[in-house]
Parts: C-alpha cells; sequence; structure tokens
C-alpha cells in the first residue's frame, strides 16, 4: 500500500485499476478542493522547477486552468489583471536580479 493524499487527475483511478490495483479516493469539493488545487500548483510548479521539462509546464497550465475555473475568474478578467501588473511593475523578460537595496 502506497499512501498519496494529493489531488489527481481524473482518470488517475481508471488507470491504477488498469494496473490490477485498488485506487481509495474521496471527490473533494468547495473549500477543500481549492485548498487541494493550491497545494498541487505548488508540487507542479516545484517539479517544474527542478526537471524544466515541458510536460511539468503543461501540469502547471492544467492546475491554474483548474483554480480559475474553481475561483470563477473570468479568463478575460485574469488577462486584464496580468496586464495592469504588468504596465505598473513590468514583466519578468530583462531577468533583472534584486540583489539587495541599500
Amino acid at each position: 500500500m502506497t499512501e498519496f493524499d494529493k489531488l489527481v487527475r481524473d482518470r488517475i483511478p481508471d488507470i491504477v485499476r488498469e494496473n490490477d490495483e485498488t485506487p481509495v479516493t474521496h471527490v473533494a469539493d468547495g473549500a477543500e478542493y481549492r485548498e487541494r488545487l493550491r497545494e498541487k500548483l505548488c508540487e507542479e510548479a516545484d517539479e517544474f522547477r527542478e526537471s524544466g521539462d515541458p510536460e511539468e509546464l503543461a501540469d502547471v497550465l492544467e492546475v491554474l486552468a483548474a483554480i480559475r475555473d474553481a475561483e470563477d475568474v473570468e479568463r478575460a478578467e485574469l488577462k486584464r489583471l496580468r496586464e495592469e501588473k504588468a504596465d505598473e511593475r513590468g514583466r519578468f523578460d530583462d531577468g533583472v536580479v534584486l540583489e539587495r537595496v541599500e
């Protein structure tokens, strides 16, 4: 038996069954679902940081889309907020590293 206690993609229980194993699951909803999505975002971001694998980056995007839906944030609103912040503070295009402020 292996313990996971984490949010997984919808088809993972089917894949586990195909491997002649028995998944024990429950469906998270409401506040639990939103919290587990936040945890999943950190997990996927860490995996991308460690590997640099584009598949991990795709996982990050999938989790972000689920968070956007769960939080009822419209795509256009998110884009507006992103652009607003870029206008105020810039982007990350130049690779600026703030070492300290004296």
